[in-house]
């Protein structure tokens, strides 16, 4: 199984970025997908789910970036990706995206998404907003 990320790189605040991720050796589309980030000395923040297409593509936002991102999948193509708007200097992580072995993720805030229910993992790819 292999995830790989693409897209990071800086902007000011403000501006936007779009981080596909491409899966391989995996049926990706059977399960649910995620976004996670991650800043140096603190723990690996669950940010975006979403469900399979079986399961109707349903999304979980974390409350610090809903309304500014949306993840989306392609199915035909197996990759997801994380469209990130309005993107402000706490947003400055590396971010990774991660598979599940579920076709639904059932998180919903305060239960947010952890690192421990994702076997699956890219290599992660940099972002730094600006001010």
């Amino acid at each position: 199984v292999q995830l790989v990320e693409a897209g990071g790189g800086s902007v000011q605040a403000g501006g936007s970025l779009r981080l596909p991720c491409a899966a391989s050796g995996y049926a990706a589309e059977r399960y649910c997908l995620a976004w996670f980030r991650q800043v140096p000395g603190k723990k690996r923040e669950g940010i975006a789910t979403i469900n399979s297409q079986d399961d109707g593509r349903g999304t979980f936002y974390a409350d610090s970036v809903k309304g500014r991102f949306t993840i989306s999948r392609d199915d035909a193509e197996s990759t997801i990706s994380l469209q990130m708007n309005n993107q402000q200097p706490e947003d400055t992580a590396m971010y990774y995206c991660a598979g599940s072995r579920r076709s639904t993720c059932n998180y919903y805030t305060p239960y947010d998404p952890v690192p421990n229910d994702f076997p699956w993992w890219g290599q992660g790819t940099q972002v730094t907003v600006s001010s």
